[in-house]
């Protein structure tokens, strides 16, 4: 039998629930709750493209020219986004992950993270899959095996579905009082904004429409369980919806304008970070794992 692409799939259900995670970066292809997608998804037989579904450890998002210090150390990392001259969302993509725990309604899978050029650190690191009556909960953790402490950061990249249609019909909700602005040629940060009075204020659900955007937004207003949320309304008045727990401090928001013409604005990139844009360089937010030592952080989606 041919392997797809993403490698195994793990079909985890639980009522009227369906989602599949994949063995090729802990990722999650599709997720649906009754036979409405929650996520954009991808075909068994694709490779996933846009980085959906993907687990990026151990940085999010984008490196200014792949090269950072820590503890007096410089480090250079391999540029994979050669055009940008960027290293970007992290070094477990495209790494087969194993499975440690199935059940009917959820899966963890495990790998290492050996110590590499670029980042001479090693941590064992785990993504857990639940599904409940609430919806799906991602469980993120690592742990540093090795000597020395590491620069640690994590994120996700699910695009949240529309249902029918593009994502300009839906109405967009982004908890977010600021966003982090970028140059338009590396999208790499330059500083930040208030949202208010702004296009970008998505705090209270309102039509999405032709607005490209591809930032991350800060400044989270929580709900009484800590939770930011980033909810997409489709026409059919269904919301998507995902949530992120208080170690998520951004939310990159990416309404898929330069993915190929197929897939543009088909879904919304609503991806949880820990850490901005390019915080390897500038340390921003990044944690400081010491060896020994675990960190766990969740997020969900739900319909």
């Amino acid at each position: 039998m041919p392997v797809p692409p993403s490698g195994a799939q793990l079909e985890i259900t639980h009522g009227d629930q369906a989602a599949t995670v994949v063995e090729v970066g802990a990722g999650l292809r599709a997720y649906s709750r009754a036979g409405r997608q929650v996520i954009e998804p991808y075909a068994v037989d694709a490779v996933a493209d846009g980085a959906h579904g993907a687990t990026l450890v151990p940085w999010p998002n984008r490196l200014e020219d792949g090269r950072y210090t820590w503890d007096g150390t410089e480090h250079q990392l391999a540029l994979t986004e050669p055009g940008k001259q960027n290293a970007v969302h992290g070094l477990l993509r495209w790494v087969p992950w194993r499975v440690t725990e199935a059940t009917a309604a959820s899966a963890t899978l495990r790998t290492l993270l050996p110590a590499q050029q670029g980042y001479p650190f090693t941590l064992e690191v785990s993504v857990r899959y639940s599904l409940g009556n609430g919806g799906l909960t991602v469980t993120t953790s690592a742990t540093n095996v090795g000597t020395a402490a590491a620069p640690f950061g994590v994120g996700h990249h699910p695009y949240l579905s529309p249902g029918a249609g593009t994502i300009d019909a839906c109405l967009l909700q982004v908890t977010g009082a600021t966003r982090v602005l970028t140059d338009p040629e590396r999208q790499l940060p330059t500083g930040t904004e208030a949202v208010a009075g702004t296009p970008y204020d998505f705090r209270e659900p309102r039509p999405l429409g032709a607005l490209q955007v591809d930032h991350a937004f800060a400044d989270l207003d929580r709900d009484g369980d800590g939770r930011a949320w980033v909810r997409l309304t489709g026409q059919d008045g269904a919301t998507a919806a995902l949530w992120v727990d208080e170690s998520y401090r951004y939310l990159e928001v990416f309404t898929g304008d330069t993915l190929e013409p197929g897939r543009r604005r088909t879904g919304l990139g609503a991806e949880p970070m820990t850490c901005p844009p390019n915080a390897f360089r500038t340390g921003t937010d990044v944690h400081r794992l010491e060896p020994g030592r675990s960190v766990a952080y969740a997020w969900g989606l739900t319909l």
